[in-house]
């Protein structure tokens, strides 16, 4: 393995027990780029084309008050590969914030779980007083990955081969854009929503498949709102109102604090692609982190997502008592997410819900040839119990109710794993997993690609370096990183 390591950042971390700053959550600041790696067990599969990109969350900097591991400087860690080989590059998005506390060489940011008046500096987005650090999600559009952040950020253009930032996209409206950003590979179109503490409280936009924003609309609601995701059909953008978030009386005194407001309904809006007046949907009380894919079938549209039955949960049982809120927020073994389906019908303006699966699931992906369309295959993570881990895959037959799970060693920890398509594949499931291993036994960290068909492991590949824990990824094939 050839190594080239990068100048080095500046940081000024402290020794610490923090449970999200130690183990598979060790912040890594080292940047390097990494050529020949070594293959550990298999073969790469040689028509595996394209790059894995994986956010992740790497402070640079003491904490200005507690820390939350969703306050971590954006850090993309990606893995090419082509011809039967891989090649490794990570880099830090240098956002405003990050640039800016380079040069103050320390933290001019609280963070989530900070109160009032501890940021030293106007902040971003929704909350208001938070960085902007594009760390939560990444997606590839018209040939270059975007970096978003949970509370609604500047949304950061990276150049998806050299990681190199390229600034805020430029058609990122003032109220900033919310991870989990959609690309329809059918269109093109890059769908998007924001959310606001300010009327109406949420819009929906598009960009077409040159860059250009096509449309931005209000979708009002009746208060601020935390949503987190959406999902799109054919001709629907599906948005949503759950019932858990700020608490009104609190926000007055700029107190960000989550409760689950009980007598509410669950609401879904779904909004025509082109533009128009939502139509919305009522349906049982909870919280959604992530939904899958969303399709038409007759007078319904079909929504498939991770149904929260424990949405806010107790502090965690046996946690350190500084740090069990917290914990218990991140576990998904305490907030209980299940896959779940939604059927919301356009004639009758009824909604039917089922479950899927009784198993804690969660961050799921699905081949993104069929994003908006019927599909029948799910990959979803299982975590480890109170922790915000992942430790194995389930793989779903929506259609025939079958599943297969892939479990991994004890210590040894996985990351969001997307779809990589076969070339020219004509089943749905034809192609491979992939996603980075922290192992914590080692400590070392790898590359795992996962035969998505019969959920065998097909190669382990060497990483340079341990690299630190995170939310979203994305798999782009060598198509899609031309524009």
């Amino acid at each position: 393995m050839k190594i080239a390591r990068q100048p080095s950042v500046r940081t000024s971390l402290g020794v610490t027990d923090h449970p999200y700053m130690t183990g598979a959550w060790t912040p890594q600041h080292e940047e390097v780029d990494a050529e020949d790696l070594v293959v550990l067990e298999g073969a790469i599969p040689a028509e595996l084309d394209g790059v894995y990109l994986r956010n992740t969350e790497n402070p640079a900097h003491e904490p200005l008050g507690r820390y939350h591991p969703f306050d971590g400087d954006g850090m993309v860690h990606q893995i090419e590969f082509q011809a039967g080989k891989a090649r490794y590059r990570n880099r830090f998005i240098r956002t405003r914030g990050f640039e800016a506390e380079q040069e103050a060489g320390q933290s001019l940011w609280g963070g989530l779980a900070d109160g009032p008046g501890v940021s030293l500096r106007p902040g971003f987005g929704a909350h208001g007083s938070l960085k902007d650090a594009a760390s939560t999600d990444i997606v590839v559009h018209a040939g270059e990955a975007i970096a978003t952040f949970y509370q609604c950020g500047e949304a950061y253009r990276l150049d998806p081969l050299t990681l190199e930032t390229l600034g805020p996209a430029s058609w990122a409206p003032l109220d900033g854009v919310s991870a989990h950003a959609k690309v329809d590979p059918a269109t093109g179109e890059l769908l998007f929503f924001n959310y606001s503490k300010h009327a109406p409280y949420m819009h929906f936009g598009v960009v077409d498949a040159s860059g250009r924003r096509t449309l931005y609309q209000p979708v009002p609601l009746p208060g601020p709102r935390l949503p987190h995701d959406m999902a799109f059909s054919q001709n629907w953008a599906i948005l949503n109102d759950l019932p858990v978030f700020w608490d009104a009386g609190l926000l007055e005194r700029d107190i960000h604090a989550v409760r689950l407001h009980k007598g509410l309904p669950s609401r879904f809006a779904l909004v025509p692609r082109r533009g128009g007046e939502p139509r919305w949907f009522e349906a049982a009380p909870t919280y959604v982190l992530h939904f899958l894919n969303a399709y038409e079938e007759g007078d319904e549209v079909v929504v498939d997502g991770y149904f929260q039955e424990n949405p806010t949960p107790r502090p965690l049982s046996g946690a350190p008592e500084q740090y069990a809120h917290l914990m218990a927020y991140l576990d998904e073994h305490s907030f209980r997410p299940k896959l779940h389906r939604w059927r919301f019908n356009l004639a009758t303006g009824e909604t039917v819900e089922q479950r899927l699966d009784d198993r804690v699931l969660e961050f799921g992906m699905f081949n993104q040839a069929f994003a908006g369309k019927p599909y029948r295959y799910a990959w979803s993570t299982t975590a480890r119990p109170s922790w915000f881990l992942f430790d194995g895959f389930v793989k779903h037959d929506l259609v025939s109710g079958e599943s297969w799970s892939l479990k991994l060693p004890e210590g040894r920890y996985a990351s969001e794993a997307p779809f990589a398509g076969r070339p020219g594949a004509t089943d749905e499931d034809d192609g491979w997993l992939v996603s980075f291993i922290i192992d914590e036994n080692a400590g070392t960290s790898e590359c795992l690609v996962v035969d998505a068909r019969t959920m065998e492991p097909a190669c382990r590949i060497a990483l340079p370096h341990k690299i630190s824990s995170g939310t979203h990824s994305v798999w782009a094939g060598r198509g899609e990183l031309r524009g």
